[in-house]
């Protein structure tokens, strides 16, 4: 089986609260952008009688065992029983950049293992495996655009509020850690929630919606906070970085002309 696990941007992130279990409590709206990965599985004949993954593709840096897809592939065997997979990663999305690749990874190899072998597996039962893997691993469960809360698994569906716009994704190849980057956040809770605040045209989103990861990025990182500014300057109706970073987009009404800087960075762009 193949399947296309997809990736997504934040339309805005506020970082409420520091939770007791040492999490965050987070407010955000996940979007979808079908810009992917691919993921196939077959039957391993592999003779030690394990599951085996490799990948090709960017380098995530990480040992097979300690890829999220091997992860919950791992953690399916310990609930359910079905064979041990032979499964091959191609990695597109890329790593540290706020697009949640690897929580897609892992979310699309339960819902595909789940399907590929009959383990009827609730959606429900299918997001709380997830979230052992990541807090936004749930999300990619029914990849809806969805108000994310709690650590981001409480999730409740939006209006395609982006349909018909154009997206430009760009990539200034810096990885953020997102433990770092919640370190030196100072969480508080917004004025007004994201749900009130999408509602208002696009064109107002620049001075209403923000992600709270932008302030410690751009300090530390001055390429990220310029590739949103020169987004602005391309015509951009709406442009922010995604998650803890390092990726930025650009909401535009139509396909823009980027100076030749930015057209170098772009890893995705296409109609919503």
């Amino acid at each position: 089986m193949i399947v296309f696990p997809i990736s997504k941007i934040n339309l805005g992130l506020h970082i409420t609260s520091k939770r007791a279990d040492g999490y965050h409590n987070i407010e955000t709206i996940f979007y979808p952008v079908r810009f992917c990965d691919a993921l196939e599985f077959v039957i391993s004949d592999n003779p030690a009688n394990k599951d085996f993954l490799t990948t090709t593709g960017i380098n995530t840096g990480a040992d097979p065992e300690d890829n999220l897809v091997f992860k919950s592939v791992k953690r399916l065997h310990e609930k359910y029983t079905f064979p041990n997979l032979k499964i091959h990663l191609h990695k597109v999305i890329p790593v540290g950049a706020g697009l949640g690749g690897g929580s897609s990874d892992s979310a699309c190899i339960l819902k595909a293992v789940n399907k590929g072998f009959g383990l009827n597996i609730s959606d429900d039962e299918l997001k709380n495996m997830a979230l052992e893997q990541g807090s936004d691993c749930p999300f990619f469960i029914d990849s809806l655009p969805s108000i994310g809360s709690g650590r981001g698994e409480i999730l409740k569906p939006v209006n395609n509020v982006l349909k018909d716009y154009y997206l430009m994704l760009l990539n200034p190849g810096i990885g953020i850690n997102t433990r770092e980057a919640y370190q030196f956040c100072r969480p508080a809770m917004p004025s007004y929630s994201l749900s009130q605040l999408i509602i208002h045209p696009l064109k107002e989103w620049k001075e209403l919606i923000m992600n709270d990861f932008e302030d410690y990025a751009f300090k530390k990182h001055h390429l990220i906070g310029d590739i949103k500014n020169e987004l602005y300057n391309a015509g951009a109706i709406f442009s922010l970085m995604s998650g803890s970073g390092s990726g930025v987009y650009g909401i535009f009404r139509q396909k823009p002309e980027l100076s030749s800087k930015l057209k170098e960075l772009v890893i995705f762009e296409g109609v919503m």
